[in-house]
């Protein structure tokens, strides 16, 4: 099959979805998003999972993400080992909360339009300017969102021009800001949060970020019966990622495990004083 050419002044460039627009590849998704608009018009929208709490948090030297693994349709657990956390590229990361499989479809699209950049121009975006593509791409939902199909991903990557890491939450419409310190979205999201903010504070080590941000999420799936704690029968526990000067990478499972053995201990220790 032979590359498309395209006339100076519609030639897309980089931009990988506007790629799909001109091949008129994206015509089947609009056909689908409009059928899918009508069946919600008409009140047939099918309920589907929604994935639910996820948390971003500074440390000295980069950023933490980290989500739980439940994914939940009304009062009914979809799904118990859904991952939340994905790779974005080798120096940022993306999770999602809200409906899970186009969370899904949108990352993985997120990903391929960050490799397909990269490709063309030979170098990669700015940490900002990952940070706007992925607003153009929730703005892009809103119609879907308007019906019940609502994406929330949070963003967070280190910066290598400033040598920090940074973390950017998103709404339903596209709007998107940078944080300060930490952030966390989906229904645990405030019980995260508020135990974010207790423990914080200015020049973590990774190994203290990574025990605050399970510790969020213990709190969060305590309080929240839409998030999913740890899950010690069936080995499931939540996902847990960092992103420094090194790159992107998960923290080890079992490490994941033994850091929750530890926390429920110390619980355990100091309800029996």
């Amino acid at each position: 099959m032979a590359l498309p050419l395209f006339p100076p002044e519609s030639d897309p460039g980089p931009d990988f979805v506007g790629l799909l627009s001109q091949t008129g590849t994206t015509k089947n998704a609009v056909s689908s998003a409009d059928a899918a608009g009508a069946a919600a018009t008409a009140g047939a929208l099918v309920p589907a999972p929604h994935a639910t709490t996820v948390v971003a948090l500074r440390f000295g030297g980069g950023v933490i993400m980290a989500g739980d693994r439940r994914a939940t349709m009304g009062n009914i657990i979809a799904h118990r080992g859904m991952e939340k956390v994905f790779p974005a590229d080798r120096y940022s990361a993306v999770a999602i909360a809200g409906s899970a499989g186009m969370a899904v479809e949108m990352v993985r699209l997120f990903q391929v339009q960050l490799e397909h950049y990269e490709k063309v121009e030979g170098t990669t975006l700015s940490l900002e300017g990952k940070a706007n593509q992925l607003a153009q791409m929730v703005r892009q939902n809103l119609p879907m969102a308007m019906q019940g199909l609502v994406v929330v991903p949070l963003f967070a990557g280190f910066d290598t021009a400033r040598a920090l890491g940074r973390i950017f939450s998103y709404d339903a419409t596209g709007g998107h800001y940078e944080e300060m310190d930490y952030q966390a979205t989906g229904s645990g999201g405030r019980d995260a949060r508020s135990t974010i903010k207790l423990g914080f504070r200015e020049g973590m080590t990774q190994d203290e970020a990574v025990d605050l941000a399970i510790q969020s999420l213990y709190e969060a799936a305590d309080e929240d019966s839409a998030t999913g704690g740890p899950d010690l029968v069936r080995g499931i526990y939540p996902l847990i990622a960092v992103v420094d000067a090194e790159g992107y990478r998960p923290v080890p499972e079992e490490d994941v495990a033994a850091r929750f053995g530890a926390l429920i201990a110390r619980m355990q220790a100091e309800r029996a004083q």
